[in-house]
């Protein structure tokens, strides 16, 4: 590796405080983009030369990282700002999300507990109920913690008797958490505090007097929010101790990139240790019962070659949702007593439809399943045998149908494209529901559609997409239309709701979503299709979305804009790349734009299951070839760009859209703006306060409309 030289111009912050933006069409002629030093680091893998010019900007705290953030917002800003249309997109914004928003409830210790937003609060808000009919009342209110919203309420658990509350907290949107513990009675907090949880929930004993958290050693302040995370430990945690008196449980010295999740079952017997390499949705289980003092940690699912998940269990017999010798997902038991694979029972057999969650509740299975990329649930007896389909409202995403074994009754959520989500309760004894919280938005679903249409890719494989937009929209080929796609690590993308994207449609626009190759729409198989030296199956089932949206008449390239988040900001980095001249406008967000070096910064090693790795020769050849930094062609002409990221991003850590966009600002000649949008005291997009969201929207929205030419 060559020493790299840097030429910084501190003074570089200052050539955009002079710019003058017109309105309307002299938007496009205004924009300077702050000069941005290219050094002469040159890498070498496997005897190819690559440079990485920007290497500097992954430091996001050097002073000329920080003189570059300020110069590029401040162009940004002053470019967003000055479309004509953004204060009324924000008017309406701030219309639409100001409606009531339920999480779905839950029962613990003879109460109730659910969160709630009254529309525009930043964060919301936790209450708690004596029975469904009584007035909530504040358990905790993140609003409270910070004055601007930044402060998120993470994750929560409720002991057993439901005394104690333990939660987590994330501030500026870091991954990093810090727990504490409420006394659920006196909505005041106890005296702990564990620092340093990353990926970690907590799972409490059966007697309330403590709880299994993982956490790993502190860093230093520099490397908080860069370096790599390795060694995940388990601990348990006594009630009104310190921290420093924390008991480990289990880690692994030797494997460093073991991660551990620990987990009560409902009988207080036995702590179920899921243990994961990063995102690869292959697991280990092992377990100790708690019920003998001093038990060693045992391994009961070693082989790592499937996924396990472990759903609950009836003394030594443990049920695990699998994708073992089934692509989608079955059910089966494992007894403890006699583990061997010759042992295993099938339970729940596997579907033509994935099964996607599981649960125990009122001594059955819960199962929903995803039905090209929408929710059916079933209900089944502990045998298998099939007790029948829920009802649902329509063609859309169910979730939620928690609860304990003896639970007669259990909660859903409901949402699609144009309805918000309502809150369900079904009564597992009748099998009836009923509507328990349903929000009310200011705007009419009934003139809204949505429907689903499948494509073929390059290859022939068939790929759903999801179309929503007003009814009796005439095809004309000139419809702006928003495609969005993630494609990747098993996520499915299922129909949602959101207030921007009502805005986006009441706009005469049509929103697209292509359910692609790397998600988890059709199993383990689909998934696996996507990965590593056949990631670009998913960069083709993208451009294919594009092209059947123009060839049948919704749209052309003037008048489209894709958008994908993190894994998607990878996938329009990617796509923009290969094929600039489909789109009109990119919306590349938090994205991974160096495949690279992508593993070397915090838990970026955990996605070499899904990616492939450059220090290996062949997954090298591949990275090199789709990689959106390096990808890039001198002098080409690129769609308008606006890539957002934050500071606070220890996900994906934010120097990766800042070396992408310098490296997309010295490469386009074109006349179309490429923007980079750095939000402040912000992460990878969870917990962000609604009054950040609508800004963020309405600065989106606003591009779009003036690089679509939208009337």
């Amino acid at each position: 590796m060559l020493e790299q030289k840097f030429g910084f111009d501190l003074g570089i912050a200052t050539l955009a405080a002079g710019m003058v933006f017109a309105g309307g069409e002299g938007l496009r002629a205004a924009v300077k983009y702050p000069s941005a030093a290219r050094g002469d680091l040159v890498d070498v893998y496997h005897g190819q030369r690559i440079a990485d010019p920007y290497r500097w900007l992954e430091d996001p705290d050097s002073p000329e990282t920080k003189v570059w953030v300020a110069a590029e917002n401040q162009v940004t800003f002053k470019y967003l700002k000055s479309i004509p249309k953004r204060p009324a997109i924000q008017k309406r914004l701030t219309e639409l999300w100001n409606y009531e928003r339920y999480g779905v409830p839950f029962k613990q210790g003879g109460r109730y507990f659910l969160s709630k937003n009254d529309g525009l609060q930043n964060q919301s808000v936790l209450y708690t109920l004596s029975s469904l009919e009584a007035s909530p009342s504040v358990l905790l209110d993140p609003n409270k913690l910070s004055s601007d919203g930044t402060v998120a309420l993470t994750s929560y658990q409720v002991s057993d008797d439901g005394r104690l509350l333990a939660y987590g907290i994330s501030r500026s949107g870091s991954d990093w958490q810090e727990w504490r513990v409420r006394d659920v009675q006196t909505a005041q907090d106890l005296s702990d505090s564990l620092q340093w949880v990353k990926f970690s929930g907590v799972s409490w004993t059966k007697d309330g007097k403590g709880f299994f958290y993982s956490r790993y050693d502190e860093p230093s302040e520099s490397d908080k929010l860069r370096k790599s995370n390795y060694y995940h430990k388990l601990y348990y945690h006594r009630v009104g101790e310190p921290q420093s008196k924390d008991s480990l449980v289990y880690d692994r010295p030797d494997k460093k990139e073991w991660m551990f999740d620990g987990s009560v079952s409902e009988d207080g017997r036995y702590l179920i240790i899921t243990i994961r390499q990063g995102t690869d949705p292959r697991n280990r289980v092992y377990y100790s019962d708690l019920t003998a003092p001093g038990a060693a940690v045992t391994p009961l699912l070693d082989d790592y070659d499937a996924s396990y998940d472990f759903i609950e269990s009836e003394g030594a017999r443990f049920w695990f949702l699998t994708d073992y010798k089934a692509s989608k997902r079955r059910v089966i038991e494992v007894d403890v007593a006699r583990p061997a694979r010759e042992n295993w029972k099938e339970l729940v057999r596997e579907s033509p439809e994935t099964l996607s969650a599981a649960a125990v509740v009122n001594g059955e299975f819960i199962g929903t399943y995803l039905k090209d990329a929408r929710s059916v649930v079933r209900r089944y007896r502990l045998d298998g045998s099939l007790i029948g389909d829920v009802r649902l409202p329509g063609i859309g995403s169910a979730s939620g149908f928690g609860g304990k074994k003896a639970d007669a009754e259990t909660f859903f959520s409901f949402t699609s494209f144009t309805v918000p989500g309502a809150i369900h309760r079904l009564d597992l004894k009748t099998g009836r529901s009923e509507v328990f919280r349903e929000p009310k938005v200011g705007f009419n679903s009934e003139a809204y559609e949505t429907h689903q249409v499948f494509y073929s890719s390059k290859d022939g494989t068939r790929v759903p997409m999801f179309l929503t937009h007003k009814k009796g929209l005439k095809r004309n080929g000139n419809l702006p239309t928003y495609l969005y796609g993630y494609g990747g690590f098993n996520i499915s993308l299922t129909p949602s709701f959101s207030p921007a994207l009502l805005a986006w449609m009441e706009m005469g626009g049509v929103f697209a979503v292509a359910n692609l190759r790397g998600g988890g729409e059709y199993g383990e198989e689909w998934h696996k299709a996507g990965t590593k030296e056949r990631k670009q199956n998913v960069f083709d089932d993208f451009i294919a979305a594009a092209e059947w949206l123009i060839a049948n008449r919704y749209t052309k390239p003037s008048k489209l804009a894709i958008e994908g988040r993190s894994n998607g900001g990878l996938l329009v980095g990617a796509c923009m790349n290969q094929r600039p001249d489909l789109f009109a406008a990119a919306l590349p967000g938090v994205g991974v734009m160096d495949m690279l070096r992508f593993h070397k910064f915090t838990i970026g090693w955990a996605w070499v299951s899904d990616y492939g790795s450059s220090d290996n020769p062949d997954e090298f050849k591949a990275l090199a070839a789709y990689s959106p930094l390096h990808n890039l062609k001198q002098g080409a002409s690129y769609p308008a760009t606006l890539i957002t990221t934050a500071d606070h991003d220890d996900r994906v850590v934010p120097g990766h859209s800042f070396k992408y966009a310098a490296a997309l600002q010295h490469a386009h000649r074109g006349k179309r703006p490429v923007l980079i949008r750095i939000d402040t005291k912000a992460g990878h997009g969870a917990g962000k306060p609604t009054a950040k969201v609508i800004e963020e929207w309405a600065d989106k929205l606003a591009f779009l409309t003036h690089e679509l030419r939208m009337k």
